[in-house]
């Protein structure tokens, strides 16, 4: 039926059908229907399942445990994700104690925000300390605390699948095995000091921050990622 219009026009709006649910502000609209995304509207279960990982520094005699807790979303489906929801962390150190609290906190909130939380990783591993890094067991540097935080958030996130891990092809395997195995007779490994498997003269790797690069043909070659200047 046609409806005719007398009178000026000064608003309008658009109708939509009864029962149909809007998104509140903030929230993250699911990407296919009865698919439940990760926002900030998801309620805390009772239970959560998690890790605890220790992280034992050479700036504090105590040992840090970080605990990151995921919610499980859609269980029992195919669209079953595990995801990050809080993160903990102890220490009988309190000299960190404020800025470990805030920074637990906000990284919380951005798990629940929802979207995409990868990028706390390398911000956080960005993070210098002024007075410098250090080196944990196996030769890896780390330029702050906050960066081996960062570190342990990117192993866990790998871990339930929400990273996935920077596979080298099977060239560089072959090659890092060979010149390993060429260099195996002046390894030393000892762990209470945290000294590295690499051979000693090697220097840091720009790529995966290990003390891992020697020259090999002329050329510098990381043994643990296979970085090269020549390739």
């Amino acid at each position: 039926m046609a409806i005719t219009i007398d009178k000026k026009i000064i608003a309008y709006s658009v109708v939509k059908p009864e029962g149909a649910a809007r998104p509140e502000s903030g929230t993250t609209v699911p990407t296919q229907p009865g698919v439940v995304q990760m926002h900030e509207k998801v309620e805390r279960p009772e239970v959560l399942m998690g890790r605890t990982y220790k992280v034992k520094t050479p700036l504090s005699d105590h040992a840090l445990y970080i605990t990151i807790n995921d919610i499980i979303l859609n269980s029992g489906t195919e669209h079953e994700m595990r995801r990050p929801f809080e993160i903990f962390i102890n220490s009988k150190a309190m000299e960190h104690f404020q800025w470990i609290v805030a920074l637990t906190r906000i990284i919380s909130a951005v798990f629940r925000k929802g979207g995409d939380s990868t990028f706390l990783v390398e911000e956080m591993r960005s993070v210098f300390d002024p007075k410098g890094g250090y080196f944990k067991k196996g030769g890896k540097y780390m330029p702050s605390l906050v960066a081996e935080i960062g570190d342990v958030i990117e192993s866990h996130m790998r871990f339930i699948g929400l990273l996935k891990a920077d596979e080298l092809d099977e060239h560089q395997r072959q090659l890092i095995e060979e010149h390993r195995n060429k260099y195996e007779a002046s390894m030393k490994a000892v762990e209470d000091t945290g000294a590295s498997s690499f051979p000693p003269e090697a220097t840091l790797c720009s790529k995966c921050q290990t003390k891992a690069v020697i020259v090999m043909d002329g050329c510098l070659t990381c043994l643990n990622c296979g970085d090269s200047k020549c390739s």
